[in-house]
């Protein structure tokens, strides 16, 4: 059976969709910095068509662990011999916000393995994370995914992530818990190495994100850094001190293009107000770089470019960098060692990057060179 993951979510009309739902629940002063700042964490890029498979290996048969329950074994997407998707269920989230599609209670989860994949060898892993408003087995996902990996031994992990920046919840309310770091540190992490042929060290695991991704690469790095040994930013939103990051933040929770259903501004991180932002300010991982030395560092950002054509992207991957820049500074003056891609307008980055966030020309370009950081450390 092969599924088709041809499926790219989110929402293109920030003045449309996202403005309606901030009129009713945010203050005037407020809205436009939120607006600005929301449409940088919904990633709508155009997917490509995957090149036609021939016979299709097995598929491994996944066995339940780790507190996941398997609800949809391995089917692989269509056209690939490389990638298959399944799902679970978790107790630690029970109810995950959804996107059009996705199945209540369920969590998709895409795996890329490597070209010529042998169950008896053992593989580093990279566990990649999705933007707001994306999903973990989007078309462009695996497109990218496959394309920076073709020539390197390496399993790509994408997990669903909802809205969830990647946090266990101060406030869930209604919907239950949302232990999404619980998830995928402590359940996901031992199933894939029980079920997948990994090399289950640390210097055998490396975790990257996309914007609200990028955040969730290093919020897990920092607080679990025994578990990898790099750590990369695409445009991530790393530093929760910044007004224009906590806006988006509280948008996300508000706006149903980051799923359904919506939920509160305080339900993540809890209140984001002075003296009430204790929490914020403690999962910022732009102030708490010490648990990142020892491990690979990597951060990817243009300045949005021309900020005129596609001015809201271009803005938001201009502010999203300045948390990069933030970030930079912090570490180096720990004196911990990274690499700071700051491509501009992305015109010696890669042919079709224009410096702009969520453009598909630039992210691959971030992953294919993020993996070779990755595979040249080992």
């Amino acid at each position: 059976m092969t599924r088709d993951n041809g499926r790219i979510t989110g929402n293109t009309s920030v003045e449309g969709d996202h403005a309606m739902t901030l009129r009713s629940t945010v203050p005037m002063a407020q809205r436009s910095a939120i607006v600005a700042v929301l449409a940088a964490f919904a990633f709508t890029p155009a997917a490509a068509a995957a090149d036609p498979g021939t016979a299709l290996p097995e598929l491994p048969e996944l066995t339940d662990g780790h507190g996941l329950t398997i609800v949809d074994q391995p089917e692989w997407v269509a056209d690939s011999d490389r990638t298959f998707v399944f799902s679970v269920a978790t107790d630690e989230v029970p109810t995950p916000s959804l996107q059009p599609g996705q199945d209540p209670g369920e969590h998709d989860i895409m795996i890329t393995l490597p070209e010529d994949y042998d169950p008896s060898a053992e593989y580093p892993v990279l566990y990649s994370l999705h933007g707001n408003g994306d999903r973990a087995d989007s078309a462009a996902n695996r497109q990218m995914g496959e394309r920076a990996t073709r020539d390197e031994p390496v399993i790509t992990v994408w997990p669903n992530g909802g809205r969830s920046w990647y946090s266990n919840w101060v406030n869930p309310g209604d919907q239950g818990p949302q232990n999404w770091e619980t998830f995928h540190l402590d359940q996901l992490i031992p199933f894939i190495d029980d079920n997948l042929a990994t090399d289950a060290s640390r210097e055998g695991r490396a975790i990257a994100g996309h914007s609200m991704g990028g955040f969730g690469a290093f919020h897990y790095a920092q607080h679990r850094p025994e578990l990898f040994s790099y750590v990369g930013s695409f445009s991530g939103g790393l530093d929760l001190l910044s007004p224009e990051m906590r806006a988006a933040v509280v948008a996300t929770t508000l706006d149903p293009a980051s799923g359904v259903p919506t939920t509160t501004p305080d339900a993540i991180f809890g209140s984001p107000v002075w003296p009430f932002d204790g929490v914020w300010n403690a999962q910022s991982p732009a102030q708490n770089v010490e648990p990142l030395r020892g491990m690979g560092v990597a951060m990817y950002a243009g300045n949005g470019g021309d900020l005129t054509v596609n001015p809201i992207q271009a803005v938001i991957e201009n502010r999203a960098r300045q948390t990069a820049v933030v970030t930079s500074a912090n570490l180096t003056a720990a004196g911990i060692p990274h690499d700071f891609l700051d491509y501009g307008d992305g015109s010696e980055w890669a042919p079709g990057c224009t410096g702009k966030h969520s453009q598909i020309a630039c992210l691959q370009a971030d992953l294919d060179h993020f993996v070779a950081l990755f595979t040249d450390r080992r």
